[in-house]
């Protein structure tokens, strides 16, 4: 029987000046999403060992590692819960209030594949290759879909 993955992240969010919530939330990098939007993105996440590392603790190594920045010392963590996605990850998340955050100077970590197929021939990518702020109603159909519940999670508790 195959272990199911976990992964953990975090969501960034903010306010902006008339009261609209906003998420940050990233591209995923490499060749097979570079000309996808839709469906496309994620929240900073990366998979852990439950036995090995804390989720919340995870989740913030993975922000660190895919932009290059640590939360801020002070942030306030908001429990999102758990998703499993279609191809039967499980998803932990927590939304953090991090309205100073700066999607332009992000520099994700990379991973290596066969790029073009068949190849022999590795490259390297950024696991996320951009990011930005976005209401709510415009991240929803960005996101990969079992995440999309996340953002009605936020909506609920902030």
């Amino acid at each position: 029987m195959a272990v199911s993955k976990t992964s953990a992240g975090i969501l960034p969010f903010r306010r902006t000046a008339e009261g609209e919530l906003e998420v940050l939330i990233g591209h995923m990098g490499g060749p097979f999403w570079a000309k996808k939007d839709e469906r496309a993105w994620s929240i900073f996440k990366g998979e852990y060992d439950p036995g090995a590392e804390e989720p919340r603790a995870a989740a913030t190594r993975e922000f660190a590692e895919e932009t290059g920045r640590s939360l801020p010392p002070d942030a306030r963590f908001v429990e999102l819960g758990e998703i499993k996605q279609r191809a039967g990850k499980t998803v932990v998340a927590w939304a953090v209030d991090a309205p100073q955050l700066d999607p332009a100077g992000f520099e994700s970590n990379t991973f290596e594949v066969e790029w073009p197929p068949r190849s022999g021939r590795m490259q390297s990518f950024p696991e996320v290759d951009r990011a930005s702020w976005l209401p709510i109603a415009e991240a929803e159909p960005k996101l990969v879909a079992a995440q999309a519940e996340f953002l009605g999670r936020l909506a609920e508790r902030v």
